[in-house]
């Protein structure tokens, strides 16, 4: 999958739109507008609707995801409505960062597509058009959610601005509650509206096994950042005979002050932050925790 979009990217990579995340925040608030104006514009032209898009109104593939994510009638609404589309920028962006903005382009509107090919699954078995809604904007942020904690499971969060909370077990309970979703209409019955739940997820699905290297290489990254950051502060030096040095070889021991000419790198094969000097970094045995 990886050398699939690695190509797709070599070929389109410079169609791709930097900071898409921030052109999406507009579209949200242009379709928070529009609920505002005239409530009923959006379910009339402009939501996924199977059964009109078949009747020849098609710009609904697009406008669908100008629906309104949070009324903004009232003051608290307002302030609810911002945190919403904050938090949503923060998801964008932090996921472009970790997979680049081709890879991002590419989640966000395949999740355009599987919510559309959900609705049309979910119309085939209703026959009723305004079905599409329920695969509005609702699946699509999830996806971002999901990704989100699957990529920085250990961000924290105030849950409610009062309880710290980790991304990985939101990510968790979420999961949680689509998977319930699923369940729930299989056993009801409701076999096609299940399968529909699954298609609207496959990018996730799809991304979550094709980024494994990505999680791994932003976990490394991460953890050199915070080492560095220890560094600059001071916080992490190693006494020796000669003075104090800020590189120190986990194999040989030697530092900066040994050899001038050393280079230290950091090995994102090891488990923890351990750092090698230029003639043990691609001969050193690489540590893994138990």
């Amino acid at each position: 999958m990886n050398n699939f979009l690695d190509k797709m990217e070599m070929k389109f990579g410079r169609f791709a739109i930097k900071n898409l995340m921030l052109y999406i925040i507009g579209v949200y608030i242009v379709g928070a507008l529009i609920s505002v104006v005239n409530p009923l514009f959006y379910i009339s032209y402009l939501s996924l609707n199977i059964e009109k898009i078949m009747q020849g109104q098609v710009w609904r593939l697009i406008t669908f995801i100008l629906e309104p994510m949070a009324s903004v009638s009232g003051g608290t609404s307002v302030i609810f409505f911002c945190i919403t589309l904050y938090f949503y920028w923060i998801l964008g962006t932090n996921l472009e960062y970790a997979w680049g903005t081709f890879r991002f382009n590419v989640y966000y509107l395949s999740g355009i597509i599987f919510n559309i090919i959900a609705a049309i699954i979910t119309y085939a078995v209703t026959g009723d058009g305004l079905s599409g809604m329920y695969f509005g904007l609702n699946y699509i942020n999830e996806s971002l959610l999901l990704a989100y904690c699957a990529m920085y499971p250990d961000y924290q969060v105030l849950l409610m601005f009062v309880l710290p909370i980790k991304m990985k077990y939101l990510g968790i309970f979420y999961g949680a509650f689509v998977v319930l979703q699923i369940v729930q209409n299989a056993a009801a019955g409701n076999f096609m509206f299940a399968i529909a739940i699954v298609v609207a997820m496959l990018n996730f699905i799809w991304f979550y096994f094709s980024t494994k290297n990505y999680r791994q290489k932003l976990n490394n990254r991460m953890r050199r950042m915070k080492f560095e950051s220890r560094n600059k502060a001071g916080e992490r030096s190693f006494r020796t005979e000669t003075g104090i040095a800020r590189h120190k070889c986990a194999i040989c021991g030697r530092t900066e002050l040994d050899d001038p000419n050393l280079e230290f790198r950091f090995c994102s094969k090891c488990d923890g932050n351990y750092e090698y000097c230029n003639e043990h970094l691609f001969t050193h045995q690489h540590i893994k925790k138990q």
